[in-house]
């Protein structure tokens, strides 16, 4: 697409209106970049994101994104093997955390269809653990004292030699008031000092780091304090070269996924623009229009973006297939430049992917090009009077357009002799027309009237001009040519009655008789236009009432599927429970020798085909919680009911497992059996210690974490959460120790966004303090 015509058409004022919809650099960026397409899949694309995310949001409520900087520099550093600030990890954190959680909110999403979204979302690269490696950061990029031990042992040294300082001053201070100036401590060279009278120095024997402009003050550090402040100096050397450790190794630890930063940062800013865009569609009330394959413009009520929605007119625009240009004829003021301005600046719009300021149903071809020749481009240093700089754009814009192009003329032939001007005009419509080239052009040469009436493809249209307000209205009015108002406005305005009757005398009857036939085609055609909106608006409310029916109806369904599932799983329960009920009898029948095992056994396989078969074999948190445990196929158990082992057969879709023993099989949920201590040693994490303290199926109360990586910790974590919740566990507590900080915040992160904790705190001093958390089931 050409650069003029984005100019004429002020595009990038256009995309200013999408730049407050932005929070992200990322997203700033690819809007200052956006431009026009010629690719009719890519724009669908865009158009397909759009309504999508539109979808997505109605029903999951907005993603929320968070301001970030451009990280472009930052990562160049990285990948130079330079070290960066606290703040630029900490903006770097920012961008990772943010892709971290749009993926947790799609991945949450429910009721709704984006296929246009999947592949989007799926180019997230996970940087899950590079954020834990920048957690050491706050949201300043100050560095935290537990970044690591040397930095917590260097800090608390500072902090003591601090307040061996403050102890001497404030000692010093109030002995010697008498020979201050002011009764306070002070800091000159990063040292604390006491200001003294001038004739008073000998009075606090100590180095002199400062005078005052006047000379009466001297500010010194008394030799009291100079040991304590010397090693204080020491620390804070040693803290500066630990944290400079510290964040050269960061950045080493970075530098490999520096690409991968760069791609989530680009996804991020192209969902925040997506975000900008539906944004503005709701605001402004645009839509998202059709692609034509078919050369067809048709707009319902478009509307000019960058006049205020108050006061511009709306405009119905049919441009359709069979017509190769429209000419609109009509007085000066009266909306035709802007009409032209607002059929190629929506074009625009839309191929660069942004929604429109036009009604629902709307239709846009994707042409290769648009020019423009609009406004008057005269040229004083290369001496062009206004008819020649236009007819220089005029041949330009011809050598170039192709039968895919759309070409705008804004009082064509103007400049110049009005019948060599109209010659001119009709000659090039024509020569567009021979080449198939869409065109619309605005004219004062009422021969151009009759071109359009007499040329197959050819559409007269005019701006209505209300004669009783004496104002234009602004309206297209399409197939109706523009009439002279010249004599009636000049009646209107007070001109001698003679003078118009003289002027009209000057007229033919054929002119007057055209005049008079525009002037009843106008009322049919304003009779013919009310119809059509008034057919327009009920299509419109028959489509909505469709959505909000079928929007209802799949609420319906999903709220029917919610009630049996809860009527099912209380005829589980009632049947669960009486199967319980029945195997303590069982049991009690085997204990008294009433019974033989295989009988026993049969029996109890009966009583579990009642249950009904519950399909969980898609259940991610029961896997990870088996294989945790180490339930396989295979795995030898001891089955608690009966004091026998046995050998896990299957696991069955209703998460049941069949368990042989000898020769009898039967269906056993897993609170029925455990592991032997063999099978438990094989399974055992190297690291994983849990208190002995032990609660209902045989899942403990507490998990300690300490001496464990990250990952490790990680994992063993969101295993345990899981096997606590089938355990029907009420509180547990996470034994993560104070360390460095990491593995406490990652706890305390999972467990505010674990949809199944009811709250969490830290435990009571007696209990580990800041280094155990107790967390609440619901």
């Amino acid at each position: 697409m050409n650069s003029k015509i984005l100019n004429i058409l002020e595009f990038d004022q256009v995309k200013a209106q999408f730049e407050s919809g932005l929070v992200t650099a990322q997203g700033k960026q690819e809007l200052a970049e956006l431009q026009p397409l010629i690719s009719r899949k890519k724009i669908q694309a865009l158009f397909d994101e759009m309504a999508d995310f539109q979808a997505l949001q109605q029903e999951n409520g907005p993603i929320g994104l968070s301001k970030t900087t451009d990280l472009s520099e930052s990562l160049r550093r990285l990948e130079l093997d330079a070290s960066l600030n606290g703040p630029e990890f900490a903006e770097i954190k920012k961008v990772i955390q943010a892709g971290i959680n749009l993926t947790r909110y799609f991945e949450a999403a429910v009721n709704v269809q984006v296929p246009s979204l999947e592949d989007l979302f799926g180019k997230f690269i996970d940087l899950s653990s590079q954020n834990a490696a920048l957690s050491i950061f706050d949201a300043a990029g100050s560095i935290y004292d537990e970044a690591s031990a040397a930095l917590l042992s260097i800090r608390t040294s500072i902090k003591r030699h601090q307040s061996d300082i403050r102890k001497i001053m404030q000692e010093l201070l109030s002995k010697n008031t008498s020979y201050l100036t002011e009764s306070i401590v002070t800091i000159r060279n990063d040292r604390q000092v006491l200001p003294v009278r001038a004739e008073s120095k000998n009075r606090i024997p100590g180095v002199v780091h400062d005078m005052s402009a006047s000379g009466q003050t001297l500010y010194i550090e008394p030799n009291a304090a100079v040991a304590a402040n010397n090693a204080l100096h020491q620390k804070r050397i040693e803290e500066k070269n630990e944290i400079a450790r510290i964040l050269q190794a960061l950045a080493e630890e970075l530098k490999p996924h520096t690409e991968d930063i760069r791609q989530n940062a680009w996804l991020i800013g192209h969902i925040d623009l997506i975000a900008a865009k539906v944004d503005y569609m709701v605001k402004s009330k645009a839509s998202i229009p059709e692609l034509s394959s078919k050369k067809t413009i048709k707009l319902f009520e478009a509307r000019h973006p960058l006049i205020d929605p108050k006061v511009v007119v709306a405009n119905t625009i049919d441009f359709d297939e069979q017509l190769n240009s429209i000419v609109i004829t009509g007085p000066n003021t009266g909306g035709k430049t802007i009409t032209l301005k607002t059929v190629g600046l929506l074009n625009l719009m839309a191929q660069s992917g942004l929604p429109i300021p036009v009604k629902l149903g709307s239709r846009l071809h994707v042409f290769d090009d648009i020019f423009a020749d609009i406004g008057d481009e005269q040229s004083i240093e290369q001496s062009l009077s206004t008819f020649s700089s236009h007819m220089t754009n005029i041949v330009n814009i011809l050598a170039k357009a192709t039968d895919n192009s759309l070409v705008l003329f804004d009082e064509l032939g103007a400049g110049t002799d009005p019948k060599e001007g109209a010659a001119l005009a009709i000659a090039i419509l024509e020569d567009l027309r021979s080449r198939k080239i869409k065109s619309m052009a605005s004219t004062h040469y009422p021969e151009l009237k009759a071109y359009g009436v007499e040329t197959a493809g050819v559409l007269n249209a005019s701006m209505a001009f209300d004669i009783d307000e004496m104002k234009p209205t602004y309206r297209l009015q399409l197939g109706v040519p523009g009439r002279s108002n010249a004599l009636e406005i000049s009646r209107r305005l007070g001109l001698p009655e003679n003078i118009v009757q003289g002027a009209s005398s000057q007229i033919s009857d054929s002119e007057q008789d055209v005049n008079q036939m525009i002037a009843r085609l106008e009322e049919k055609t304003l009779e013919v236009a009310e119809r059509a909106d008034n057919i327009r608006q009920l299509e419109l409310d028959n489509q909505r009432l469709h959505k909000d029916l079928s929007k209802a109806l799949k609420q319906l369904e999903r709220n029917r599927e919610h009630e049996m599932e809860k009527a099912r799983k209380e005829a589980e329960e009632v049947v669960k429970t009486a199967s319980a009920e029945a195997q303590e009898i069982l049991k009690h029948l085997n204990e008294k020798s009433l019974l033989k095992p295989h009988e026993i056994i049969a029996a109890r396989g009966e009583l579990e085909d009642l249950i009904p078969n519950v399909d969980v074999s898609k259940n991610k948190v029961l896997k990870k919680a088996k294989a945790q445990r180490g339930l396989k196929q295979g795995a030898e158990v001891m089955v608690l009911g009966y004091g026998q082992r046995g050998k896990l057969v299957r696991l069955e879709k209703d998460g049941r497992w069949t368990v042989q023993m000898g020769s009898a099989t039967t269906k056993l949920a897993e609170s029925e059996f455990e592991l032997t201590e063999e099978e438990k040693a094989k399974n055992q994490p190297a690291k994983t210690k849990q208190v002995s303290r032990k609660v209902s199926n045989n899942v403990k109360a507490q998990l300690d974490l300490r001496g464990m990586r990250y990952e490790e910790a990680e994992l063993a974590l969101d295993n345990y959460i899981d096997q606590a919740l089938l355990a029907n566990l009420i509180q547990i507590t996470i034994v993560h120790g104070i360390g460095t900080g990491v593995i406490r915040e990652m706890v305390q992160k999972k467990l505010q966004k674990h949809r199944h904790i009811k709250g969490y705190e830290y435990a009571p001093i007696n209990a580990g303090g800041s280094g155990a958390t107790i967390a609440t089931l619901k």
